[in-house]
């Protein structure tokens, strides 16, 4: 969360998946032709923020000021992180499938609720293709039993598996061999309101939504398959796991024998970078991360870690300008067969 990383790592449980997903610092924001664009604002500081991440739910509250001598109305944006729609590699575990607001996303400014708009794009092998979708009346958030894709002519099959924007799935459920054309594109997301922030005055702005966290049935972390990986190697570099975790991590895994699956795993991110955008370092920031279960394992990186509760630890900053995102990984325990 720092340009100084520390690792934290407490409890015991664990689990492979492939993706995380969470949310982000709010940001000023304009409206341009292209879509949403992030600014930098000179005139209203984030006095103070208060994040809760657990894989159940994400809660945050800030305090801004204006600083200027007039009233400031401006677009405030809260980026999502990407979702990854991969049905053969498996489908991201989103809360809420088939709806534009999949997170339950939802803001409340000086207690009161606040509606919010939402900018969704679909990109493959970096291109914006939201407008072919849109004209093909393909839904951008599918459910997990979708297969709206299979039914459009092959034409149409053919140029979005040509344009990375879909794949073909092959599998047999009792009643012989399929075929199923399914989404592989990447949803970029970002929720906005226009607020009003009165000269010199603080309005405190709050979020909550459930994070689409990553889990899987097992884990390949602390397994010897995985030491010398390349992915070993980056979730240890995400998640500043150190040396007290995996052997953790690699006791449980003696226990259950070279092949079983001594966890199961959750993965949630944050964005905190776009908290940099506002007229000064965050003056009083403070995170709680929830790992949900005393039994379970955490990790993530930070600085100043204090264990407040059996399941919840606690970051401090003051002046904070943050530098990277967060990254959480809690491993769960799965009870002997």
């Amino acid at each position: 969360m720092t340009t100084a990383f520390t690792a934290l790592s407490l409890g015991l449980a664990a689990l492979l998946a492939p993706l995380a997903g969470a949310s982000a610092n709010d940001s000023t924001a304009e409206l341009a032709a292209g879509g949403l664009v992030l600014t930098r604002t000179a005139d209203i500081e984030m006095r103070s923020e208060d994040l809760y991440v657990s894989a159940q739910e994400i809660r945050v509250s800030y305090r801004f000021f204006n600083r200027a001598a007039q009233d400031k109305t401006v677009t405030v944006a809260f980026p999502m992180p990407d979702v990854t729609l991969d049905f053969i590699g498996g489908l991201t575990a989103v809360p809420h499938p088939g709806s534009e607001n999949f997170l339950d996303f939802s803001t409340k400014a000086d207690g009161r609720p606040v509606a919010t708009e939402v900018e969704i794009k679909a990109f493959a092998e970096g291109v914006d293709q939201t407008a072919l979708l849109r004209k093909l009346g393909v839904p951008l958030y599918p459910d997990a039993d979708y297969d709206g894709l299979t039914a459009l002519p092959k034409a149409q099959r053919d140029e979005l598996i040509g344009l990375g924007l879909a794949a073909v799935n092959e599998f047999d459920s009792g009643q012989g061999w399929e075929q199923h054309v399914v989404p592989s594109w990447t949803l970029k997301t970002t929720y906005h309101f226009q607020q009003t922030f009165p000269a010199g005055r603080e309005v405190v702005i709050e979020h909550r939504y459930t994070p689409a966290a990553g889990s899987s049935v097992g884990s390949v972390i602390g397994s010897p398959y995985a030491a010398g990986t390349p992915e070993h190697a980056d979730d240890v570099r995400r998640y500043c796991i150190d040396r007290s975790f995996l052997a953790a991590v690699e006791r449980a895994q003696a226990k259950a024998g070279q092949d079983g699956m001594p966890f199961s795993e959750q993965r949630v991110s944050y964005i905190l970078t776009t908290g940099a955008n506002w007229a000064a370092p965050i003056k009083d920031f403070r995170l709680v991360v929830d790992k949900g279960d005393a039994r379970n394992l955490v990790s993530f990186c930070a600085e100043g870690v204090k264990k407040i509760s059996p399941t919840r630890f606690e970051v401090r900053q003051t002046d904070f300008t943050p530098s990277a995102d967060l990254d959480v990984l809690i491993l769960r325990p799965i009870a002997p067969q």
